[in-house]
């Protein structure tokens, strides 16, 4: 965004900020009043403010004094008083903002005031984390607030299951990560009884870290995948192949894009290793997709940089934390490709069975909050995407700390020689040191270079992620020296040892630039907190990656033209204007990414709409006999009027056929010989069909019971949606897959896919009415507790043996796309969860739609007819 707009739209912080301590001043007031109650008295406060709001006040009233009965409480049972400040970052928390804090500044306590006030309306309030650590540790600690307040605490884990997930949602609070709250809403959405529901409603969250989560873990949906199909041998002949292909010659490498493309050279050379005359031929489809994977495997991804390889099992690094991403795959076989190219063990890929963005699940929210210390330089998406505004909340203290020039070198190897003497120095004078890198490797290789040097230090990265409390807890030591991946940036609060203060503080020391400014922000950030002494330095070369693909010339001509050697640093405003420009470059490019994926995430939000409200309808007992009769009217009419034409004569319509079809349907009780065919017409043939049929299904009904039809038409429903639904996505996925090959006839894939998507949803909807006609009419009388088994072993897998996963987006050409696209599409970025599909969902609405008003599909027609099935 120019800079001339940024400070437009800043232009009113300094007004927002008076108003701020304004309502500040308002809490305050009330300070003494509130320590002069017993702790009695602050427990019936809630009773009070509850009562208060059913009398007509509104929530926005309840403010300046419920946020005094927070500050008392967590006075009394932490020993900790809110700041103003805090207040201030409460209140920008209330109105659904995000509150940009600098890190230090006590972030989970603010979070407590807001969760106090909107959980007197009685909906539960989600407090979301980075991950499960944070989320079991913020709850334990701002509980004894919450008791003392009459809420109750609960937290989300990774290991639970459904009957302790549903006690922590019982809860006034909730706290845990972005993944858990986004699979319970999938398995919700899977659920055979309203019993195994977890979930109720998405009133209001508050995101912890929020540029972590709704930025840039946006390009990752969540998925639910189910059973494998890929045979593990294709993979590593395909792995075995791809070595003896020759750079430019057979393929060409796009590293700043991170896509691949193969030349006819080596499609030909392909062919013959594979002993076949034409890859692309239809029944060759997936062995393109398997020859692409490979070759992103083998050129875009390198061990011990986006993965490592650990107990014969490849394993995700995250880009963005440098953890291990636990359980975490890339799609489409890019997983399995890499699995084959380090020759471990394969597993095979899953297909889709729900699946939903973040930016769409966190859309849900009625109120949705955030904070961070690094979100202005997100400001315009977060406008964009989430309709969610930036407030810069000024620190409790002055931060000191000393944010020095970056040095840049020509090459890795003298910037690392410098790395270590810096580093060196600082120890020998006692300062701790926190060195923070981008990856493994690079970590590893450090960690040699001050062995070598006899420097004691410890390794903070994704193969000693076990040790990370241990680690940090020493980190500022006198003298301590800690190599740390991005894992040391989120959350993690480094306390200074005796006699640090006056050695400077901790001294971060960064070794190269991450795509994201605000990650580095995050890391200068583990320095100078609450106003202790602190230094930062970042120490580049021109070989960096970020450098090399999005400023490496500018910055060899700089250098060449300031005549630097190669082992003399330079440091110039013009170097670090450019470094900073390359920087927005690789986060305008991320933004566009994710802006596409939520554009293809959108086509299928209302789709998703219609099957969970029906779904939703018929698991919460509704009695769906009125739309059944509907149904079968509809298709069988259809079925009638598809083969005996209006205009044409009765004798010419295609009896047999029409009749066959009926058939399939359900068992009809006339012949074409029962049937006056020179006085009929089309409508007394529907008539006719549509008595029979009724008459059918009233025995049917008599001999089953009302009861048990009523049971057995919810049953057959919820079946008949949940398959055919896997199969639309299924669809939906390979659609996807190939679709941006339409940009190459001069069309747009968005607009080809939204076009492409709604027939094959209209399709969904007439298989989905057909498959349930077809099925209730052969069901044989079953037992209700056999009807509640079967449905029970079709979705075994919600947690047994399906797998909770999330997928890379990518983008490709012509355009972007995300999780199933990545077949056609670049794989670059951080992967998710295990599974492979694309990202789907919607925002549920509480209005129920009407039965003649406008179907949402888009369709034209009434709902009734159309999707209200």
């Amino acid at each position: 965004m120019p800079k001339f707009i940024e400070k437009v739209l800043r232009s009113g912080e300094g007004k927002k900020l008076k108003n701020l301590e304004t309502r500040v001043e308002s809490v305050s007031a009330l300070e003494e009043q509130m320590r002069a109650l017993s702790d009695p008295d602050l427990l019936s406060k809630k009773a009070d403010f509850r009562q208060r709001l059913a009398n007509g006040e509104a929530v926005d009233d309840l403010l300046p004094e419920a946020f005094a009965v927070v500050r008392e409480a967590s006075r009394r049972s932490l020993g900790m008083r809110h700041f103003d400040v805090q207040i201030m970052g409460g209140i920008i928390l209330h109105e659904g903002k995000i509150a940009e804090m600098k890190t230090g500044e006590g972030k989970t306590l603010v979070a407590t005031l807001p969760v106090y006030l909107n959980a007197l309306t009685g909906n539960a309030v989600h407090v979301v984390t980075v991950n499960d650590y944070l989320a079991a540790r913020d709850a334990e600690w701002m509980s004894p607030v919450y008791n003392l307040l009459g809420l109750r605490a609960g937290v989300l884990q990774d290991s639970m299951r459904p009957p302790e997930r549903r006690e922590a949602y019982a809860a006034d609070v909730i706290y845990g990560t972005n993944s858990e709250f986004g699979f319970d809403y999938l398995r919700d959405n899977m659920a055979i009884r309203t019993e195994d529901m977890v979930q109720r409603g998405h009133g209001y969250a508050i995101v912890d870290e929020v540029d972590s989560i709704l930025i840039d873990e946006a390009r990752t949906p969540l998925i639910i995948s189910g059973a494998p199909e890929e045979a593990a041998s294709t993979y590593y002949q395909f792995a075995s192949i791809v070595p003896m292909l020759r750079p430019e010659q057979d393929y060409e490498v796009d590293e700043k894009h991170r896509t691949v493309a193969v030349t006819e050279e080596g499609v030909a050379k392909v062919e013959k290793a594979l002993g076949i005359e034409n890859l692309y031929e239809s029944r060759n489809g997936q062995l393109v997709n398997h020859l692409m994977q490979a070759l992103r495997a083998h050129s875009l991804f390198k061990r011990d940089v986006q993965y490592m390889v650990k107990d014969g099992s490849v394993l995700i690094v995250d880009e963005f934390t440098g953890r291990i991403m636990e359980g975490r795959r890339y799609s489409e076989g890019l997983h399995q490709a890499i699995e084959a190219k380090e020759k471990v063990r394969i597993r095979e890929e899953n297909q889709t069975l729900a699946t939903i963005t973040l930016q769409n699940y966190f859309r849900m929210y009625e109120k949705l909050a955030g904070m961070t210390g690094t979100a202005a330089t997100e400001a315009d998406e977060f406008r964009h995407i989430y309709k969610l505004e930036v407030v810069s909340i000024p620190p409790n203290r002055p931060m000191v700390r000393d944010d020095r020039n970056d040095l840049i070198y020509q090459t890795k190897k003298f910037k690392y020689k410098a790395v270590v003497e810096d580093v060196a120095d600082c120890h020998e004078r006692g300062q701790p040191v926190l060195v923070g890198t981008v990856s493994v490797e690079v970590s590893e290789h450090l960690s040699e270079m001050l062995r070598r040097r006899g420097i004691d230090h410890s390794v903070l990265n994704a193969k000693h992620h076990d040790k990370e409390a241990d680690i940090i807890k020493d980190a500022g030591q006198k003298g301590a020296v800690t190599i740390a991946t991005n894992m040391a940036g989120r959350g993690v609060d480094i306390k200074l040892g005796e006699g640090v203060v006056d050695q400077g503080g901790l001294y971060v020391l960064g070794t190269e630039r991450h795509e994201s400014r605000r990650i580095d922000n995050q890391l200068r950030g583990r320095a100078g907190r609450q106003g202790d002494p602190g230094a930062s330095r970042f120490y580049l070369s021109a070989e960096d990656d970020v450098i090399r693909l999005f400023a490496g010339d500018r910055i060899y001509n700089i250098m060449e033209k300031l005549g630097a050697d190669e082992d003399t640093p330079m440091e110039h405003k013009m170097l670090t204007r450019t470094v900073e420009n390359a920087q927005r470059k690789v986060e305008q490019q991320n933004f566009q990414i994710r802006k596409r994926v939520l554009e293809y995430d959108d086509v299928m939000n209302k789709q998703r709409e219609v099957i969970y409200d029906q779904r939703r309808k018929i698991l919460e007992g509704g009695d769906i006999s009125e739309d059944v009769q509907e149904i079968i009217a509809a298709v069988l009419a259809d079925t009638v009027e598809t083969y005996c034409e209006r205009d044409a004569y009765p004798e010419d319509w295609d009896w047999d056929t029409m009749l066959t079809t009926l058939k399939s349907f359900y068992e009809i009780s006339f012949s074409r010989d029962d049937v006056d065919i020179e006085n009929i017409s089309q409508d007394d043939l529907v008539e006719l069909v549509l008595d029979d049929a009724r008459n059918q299904y009233r025995r049917k009904e008599e001999d089953f019971s009302s009861e048990h039809m009523r049971e057995l038409e919810r049953v057959v429903m919820m079946g008949v949606i949940d398959n055919r639904w896997r199969e639309h996505l299924y669809e939906m996925d390979y659609l996807r897959e190939g679709i941006h090959w339409r940009s190459l006839s001069q069309k747009d894939p968005l607009v080809e896919y939204k076009s492409e998507g709604f027939k094959i949803f209209q399709e969904l909807l007439g298989s989905i009415k057909e498959d349930f006609v077809r099925t209730i009419f052969h069901m044989s009388r079953v037992p209700h507790d056999e009807l509640q088994a079967r449905r029970e072993r079709e979705l075994e897998y919600s947690y047994d043996d399906g797998t909770a996963s999330r997928l890379p987006a990518a983008a490709g050409a012509g355009g972007a796309a995300a999780g199933a696209s990545a077949a056609a599409a670049a794989s670059g970025g951080q992967a998710g969860r295990e599974g492979g599909g694309a990202p789907v969902v919607t925002q549920m609405k509480s209005n129920k739609i009407g039965r003649n008003e406008p179907c949402p599909c888009g369709s034209g027609k009434k709902y009734k007819k159309c999707c209200g099935v």
